[in-house]
């Protein structure tokens, strides 16, 4: 951010007061001033008191310190002025409440994040995306591939840290929290890049968050785009992947839109539809007549490809002892899973139950 910024803001201050008025970077270093001879100078400040000063007002070095606004625990800039007492202090608040307006109107006119994230949430026209682009010197068809990471509990702004650390340059990737649970990244990749790759960097945002912070968190990556314009929907798609996720895979951790197979079809059916197919299909017995040993085995059969021997393998038991339960499982629902037709409805009506299930009300 330019320090011009801060410049026209402190510079009008000066006829107000005869205190000193200025801005510091993370590092200490003066870059505002009314003072113009202490541009580009650092103040006397240790770790220990920059640390302080990222988290709230803050009495160092002959001054009064407050951070101006940033997603980070960590700050950017911070409004100083000369002295330590209750004076320096009001004078200070009202700096930090003038520069974090313009430093906020800067970042919405100029900030790349600030504009990804406006089009992540649909908070621009998609002809102002052109004009924008073009005033922030920025390519509107590069590919990017967008994260969803979603916390089990509320943002917390190490959670952000952690994401920028990992994913530190600015120009090309961008990290911003959406909700209270919610962070994006939105990460630059190339034009070849497969599902494979993009599961790869969710799994390194998974576990370094998890071994950083202990915090579980669920990703959801959604389509990859071919335009800035595409953002928004590949958004969308992440939200549709945790989504779908949770009802059909709730044990996985990241789950890509890609990925999702027929799970995406079943969850945006009407329930009055899905209803109609489960009866339809289930003329006998309903599916909830099957008990847990059953719906156990048939699960069985669909992870070993319908193969007979390689499932009463793995389930310890006779192969006969699977052929006599395969065929109970016929007479209870005329359904033969070692059929290829009846097995795909049969997995498709237990997607439909999970699903349904899914929507009852919780109480």
């Amino acid at each position: 951010m330019s320090s011009r910024i801060f410049q026209g803001i402190v510079l009008q201050m000066k006829d107000a007061t005869n205190r000193t008025i200025g801005v510091i970077d993370e590092t200490g270093t003066v870059i505002s001033c009314t003072d113009l001879g202490s541009i580009g100078k650092r103040r006397g400040l240790n770790e220990d008191q920059l640390e302080d000063i990222a988290d709230g007002i803050t009495r160092a070095d002959g001054a009064t310190f407050k951070p101006l606004a940033t997603f980070g625990s960590t700050f950017d800039f911070a409004a100083f002025v000369d002295g330590e007492d209750d004076t320096a202090l009001a004078l200070c608040q009202m700096a930090a409440i003038a520069l974090n307006g313009a430093k906020q109107s800067h970042e919405e006119k100029h900030d790349k994040a600030t504009f990804i994230k406006n089009i992540i949430l649909d908070n621009i026209l998609p002809g102002d995306i052109y004009v924008r682009s073009r005033e922030l010197h920025f390519s509107t068809d590069i590919p990017y591939a967008v994260f969803l990471v979603r916390l089990g509990e509320r943002n917390d702004l190490a959670t952000i840290d952690v994401l920028q650390n990992m994913f530190p340059d600015r120009q090309h990737d961008f990290v911003f929290s959406v909700s209270e649970t919610d962070i994006v990244l939105v990460k630059e990749v190339s034009a070849d890049v497969d599902t494979k790759e993009l599961m790869s960097i969710a799994r390194q945002i998974e576990e370094t968050v998890g071994t950083e912070l202990y915090t579980r968190v669920v990703i959801g990556i959604g389509t990859v785009t071919e335009h800035l314009r595409e953002l928004a929907g590949s958004f969308k798609s992440a939200q549709v992947a945790i989504e779908v996720g949770k009802v059909f895979d709730s044990e996985k951790a990241i789950i890509a839109y890609e990925s999702l197979g027929i799970g995406r079809l079943i969850y945006q059916l009407p329930t009055t539809l899905c209803e109609m197919f489960l009866s339809e299909v289930f003329k006998k017995n309903t599916i909830d007549s099957l008990d847990s040993e059953t719906i156990f085995t048939i699960n069985k059969f669909f992870e070993n490809n319908l193969n007979v021997s390689e499932t009463s393998r793995k389930l310890f038991v006779h192969r006969n002892t699977l052929v006599y339960r395969l065929e109970k499982i016929k007479k209870l629902t005329g359904l033969d899973l070692r059929e290829f037709d009846h097995a795909i409805i049969f997995k498709v009506a237990l997607m439909v139950r999970k699903y349904l299930a899914s929507r009852e009300p919780k109480y």
